[in-house]
């Protein structure tokens, strides 16, 4: 274990994905989202496969016994970057990365519905207070000519998009949990891609745009960094206990400020602010909720041991 080198990894991740976001961002207007899709999930499979290659884990790392969850898991997945992609062409960088943070107060509402799982009040008080946190972020884009006017390609599009791809995260994040149990992280993450390039190959018949050559190193780029980061955050947890690390996902709001300022002359109202603090003190306080409830359970299985001998 060695936490500071967790919690590094972890920030460069944040900064990897959050440079993906903004390479999306910079092409989604001219080129459509399938295409962007593919190349995001095809070429994220370079590093994946070189660093399981490196680690000497091919092929086992790819064996499966549960092709169908994987299935299930990537249509859920890809809906998500679908919609998650679609939603940076009308929204700033800030936005459609905070809108993200619901996703893992989804999944706790998801746990104990399909999972079954035990979430007591304090958990479901720091939900509530998190959805309110994400009403809060959607109001700038929620105007009242918009429930008048409908849905059409601008900010409430974008805001629709943005939440809908963070509720499948948390669908997939569910699908996850039950193929962690049985499938290794490499086929996890193999698959998904996979799946995710196919469906993302299959828009091809709605039509492409053949991208120029800036263009195209900047979408292979967009891949890559997607599977770096992706190498990064399993690293992460490898080096540090994850009520350590996970809070750290939150400086991706840091890096999509900064970056959209510089990027895209861009900055976050302070409603986006204000909403993005509550939602992302609403999950630390959930993260540290189960680590208490991790160190109860396990003090009470010593206890028992104990006792036993």
């Amino acid at each position: 274990m060695s936490p500071l080198l967790g919690i590094s990894l972890k920030l460069i991740s944040a900064l990897a994905f959050t440079l993906m976001s903004a390479g999306i961002k910079a092409t989604a207007a001219r080129y459509p989202t399938g295409e962007l899709v593919f190349f995001r999930s095809f070429f994220a499979l370079i590093p994946l496969l070189i660093w399981l290659a490196w680690r000497s884990e091919l092929p086992g790392a790819l064996k499966t016994n549960n092709l169908r969850g994987h299935m299930k898991r990537g249509v859920i997945g890809s809906t998500g970057m679908f919609c998650g992609f679609a939603a940076l062409q009308f929204l700033p960088l800030s936005d459609a990365v905070a809108l993200g943070y619901a996703a893992p107060l989804g999944v706790v509402v998801l746990a104990a519905l399909v999972l079954k799982e035990r979430v007591r009040i304090y958990r479901w008080s720091a939900v509530t207070i998190g959805f309110i946190g994400v009403l809060i972020m959607l109001s700038p884009h929620l105007t009242s000519g918009t429930l008048s006017q409908g849905l059409q390609a601008g900010p409430a599009l974008g805001a629709a998009l943005g939440l809908a791809g963070a509720f499948c995260s948390a669908f997939a994040s569910i699908e996850v949990r039950l193929l962690t149990k049985t499938e290794p992280t490499g086929a996890i993450v193999f698959y998904f891609m996979l799946l995710t390039s196919a469906l993302g190959l299959a828009t091809m018949a709605l039509g492409w745009r053949m991208p120029d050559l800036p263009d195209a190193a900047l979408m292979v780029a967009i891949g890559i960094l997607g599977g770096l980061g992706q190498i990064l955050l399993v690293q992460a947890y490898r080096f540090g206990d994850a009520s350590l690390i996970a809070p750290f996902e939150y400086s991706t709001m840091i890096w999509a400020v900064i970056i959209g300022w510089f990027l895209f002359g861009e900055w976050p109202v302070s409603t986006i602010l204000i909403g993005a603090v509550i939602v992302i003190a609403s999950g630390i306080y959930v993260i540290l909720r189960e680590q208490r409830l991790g160190l109860l359970k396990r003090e009470q299985r010593e206890i028992g041991s104990t006792r036993a001998t």
